[in-house]
């Protein structure tokens, strides 16, 4: 069985980090691809403390965007 969730690729500094936004698992690489690997690598064996029943769903869509707010001087 498999289930999708969502991940989120930043950069911070010299690092990729990969975030599955359902579960909060994070990880990180030299590059996307790696953070990539190494965020499903780091997903799997959280999901078997699961029960198949009691795994979070999935959020669905997602849109990212942009966003621009005023800050104090």
């Amino acid at each position: 069985m498999s289930k999708r969730f969502t991940a989120v690729v930043t950069k911070e500094d010299t690092w990729y980090v990969a975030h599955c936004v359902e579960l909060g698992v994070v990880s990180q690489g030299k590059t996307i691809e790696e953070a990539q690997v190494n965020l499903k690598e780091a997903v799997e064996p959280y999901l078997e403390s699961f029960g198949s029943e009691d795994l979070p769903d999935s959020k669905g869509e997602v849109a990212l965007y942009p966003l621009e707010v005023a800050v104090p001087a």
